[in-house]
């Protein structure tokens, strides 16, 4: 899960572009050959989505193929050849030069094979992958089950509330490394009073013993320690003096460098603490409000294709709000968004794809459970490394048949039961794998109490003035209010609101202030920070959503996009982002 980089001992090739692509409806393309390449082949950008990029994609989740030609630099010959993709929702098989490598289940995270023995050295090598975005109720996220997510028809059948974009999403690279690489680095940072303490492991790729050193550079301060490795493990633990914090007001990234006989690897590490005490959350053992947003890799024409000059955009937008966090509603999203974070000291609720999780069918639930264990592997694998990164979120909006079950029917509804027992095992998985972060899920209202019982943090997705109790905001705010108070009093956590909105039309104005209109949004945004100014526990304020984006096709879906907002999806503001500038921004 490393990031590949390029230095003195390894390389990497970035084969983003224009690939030739062809659908495959009735999935005859290997059958046909066409991992040697496509003989009726269109363009398509990668990454991106294949959905906006054709007018006769927009609702193609099927099978199609992307095929491209390269040269592998003769200066790599002697190392290890790896292909990595970034992300390719959902399914996806990769080939190299006619060979089929392996398949990776599961989007929005990076997957690698060794390509090594399949190369052609003189000639053009020939990269295949197919890619499918099925819509399964086996699947996670779920599609076409029984049990839509909205109360009215839509289009694609999906169990959530956004589109599901297909395709290659990030970029497709071809790195190589020496025999014996740098397979993994974890780094664990303490503070001691004005000094930093790094706890490192590295892995090598191989059992061997060797030596190697590690070097914490920042400013003036570098500090060293040498590495001895036994069975392919080393671990160390360095002191850095008077040490510069990483905190969202001042995000200092040290570098750290690692040298091996064999190889040479880099990273970018921030010191920094988090934890939960009483009703705060705690960074660097100070109370930190995680305000901001919920968010969408989403944009025209790329989809959820990963897209730079989009990212500076949103950051520099939301730090014009005053937002200083955000979570990956509802995926994991870029490693380059990531770094971003770091180096711009957002605070990240770090989210797997378990969107509106169902319990009504044991084996259903069960390849369910196997892939959101999976996801919650490969994440940690990928993003333990960031300071940014400051909570894990195992699942959004988990629900039950019924809602708002009485707590005497919950104790004997046996999704209740099942939902809480899969919870569990998320939770208790992440925090085998990494202890330091806090970890919670997003709760729907009407969420069975007990679900909650192991989560660092409660976080509550509510829509009082929206979907409850609609037009009427004074009646909304006391339900709100009333709410939030009843949860404080029952667990003594802290609490994020990591969802409340309202769908607005850009442009369209109202006086009274009626729904849909920029003045309601302005006002019921206006109203939650207000109710929140009140309560200590309230540890954090995420409005859904940061900007517009596409969503599923219903009379509920003006032009099936969700216009929830502060931004337009073009990026322009609405009147409830000056209001937001107007209580984060002092």
């Amino acid at each position: 899960m490393l990031y590949p980089q390029q230095n003195i001992f390894r390389n990497k090739l970035d084969l983003s572009g224009v690939w030739d692509f062809q659908v495959d409806p009735d999935q005859m393309g290997e059958q046909k050959g066409w991992q040697n390449g496509l003989v009726d082949a269109r363009s398509i950008a990668v990454p991106g989505s294949w959905n906006e990029q054709y007018e006769g994609l927009y609702n193609y989740l099927g099978l199609a193929w992307y095929v491209k030609s390269t040269y592998i630099p003769q200066g790599w010959r002697g190392q290890r050849v790896f292909l990595r993709v970034g992300s390719a929702c959902y399914f996806a098989t990769v080939y190299v030069n006619g060979n089929k490598i392996g398949s990776h289940e599961g989007g929005h995270l990076p997957f690698a094979f060794e390509i090594t023995d399949q190369i052609r050295w003189e000639t053009e090598n020939v990269i295949a992958i197919s890619v499918e975005n099925e819509l399964k109720p086996t699947r996670v996220p779920s599609g076409n089950m029984n049990t839509p997510l909205l109360p009215v028809a839509s289009f694609p059948h999906t169990t959530y509330d956004f589109f599901p974009f297909a395709g290659i999403h990030r970029p497709v690279v071809l790195y190589s490394v020496p025999q014996t690489y740098i397979e993994d680095v974890t780094v664990v940072t303490e503070i001691d009073g004005a000094d930093g303490i790094l706890k490192m492991t590295v892995r090598l790729s191989a059992a061997v013993s060797e030596q190697g050193f590690l070097q914490i550079k920042g400013g003036d301060t570098t500090v060293t320690a040498k590495l001895a490795f036994l069975d392919g493990l080393a671990e160390v633990q360095l002191t850095v003096a008077n040490a510069k914090f990483w905190s969202d007001k001042t995000p200092y990234l040290y570098v750290l460098t690692i040298q091996t006989e064999q190889d040479h690897y880099a990273l970018k590490v921030g010191i920094r603490t988090i934890a939960v005490q009483g009703g705060q959350i705690l960074l660097n053992g100070q109370p930190v409000q995680m305000n901001g947003y919920g968010r969408h890799e989403d944009f025209i024409a790329s989809g959820k294709g990963l897209n730079l000059p989009l990212l500076v955009k949103d950051y520099q937008l939301m730090r014009w709000t005053g937002a200083n966090s955000y979570r990956t509603s509802h995926y994991p999203y870029s490693e380059e968004e990531m770094q971003l974070a770091d180096r711009e000291g957002f605070l990240i609720i770090d989210e797997i794809p378990a969107v509106s999780l169902q319990f009504e069918d044991d084996e259903n639930i069960a390849v369910r459970q196997r892939m959101c264990l999976q996801q919650i592997d490969e994440l940690i694998a990928r993003d333990k490394n960031h300071p940014s990164v400051v909570m894990w979120c195992v699942a959004n909006e988990p629900m039950t048949p019924r809602l708002n079950l009485t707590a005497s029917d919950a104790l004997n509804d046996p999704a209740v039961v099942k939902g809480k027992d899969f919870l569990d095992k998320l939770m208790r998985r992440v925090r085998e794998l990494d202890p330091t972060r806090l970890v919670t899920f997003a709760t729907l209202g009407g969420t069975p109490t007990s679900w909650v019982e192991h989560c660092d943090v409660v976080c509550m997705n509510r829509y009082w003035g929206w979907y409850i109790l609609g037009g009427e905001l004074d009646k909304a705010l006391v339900s709100l209010e009333q709410e939030l108070d009843a949860v404080w009093e029952t667990w003594h956590k802290p609490i994020i609101m990591t969802e409340f909105g309202a769908d607005t039309l850009a442009g369209m104005h109202g006086h009274p202030n009626v729904m849909w209109t920029e003045e309601y949004q302005a006002e019921y945004i206006r109203g939650h920070l207000m109710v929140a100014a009140q309560k200590d526990y309230i540890a954090g304020m995420q409005v859904w959503n940061f900007a517009d984006f596409a969503s599923v096709q219903s009379i509920m879906r003006v032009g099936g996009i969700n216009m929830k907002g502060v931004f337009t999806r073009g990026r322009t503001p609405k009147m409830a982002a000056h209001v937001l500038r107007e209580f984060w921004a002092k």
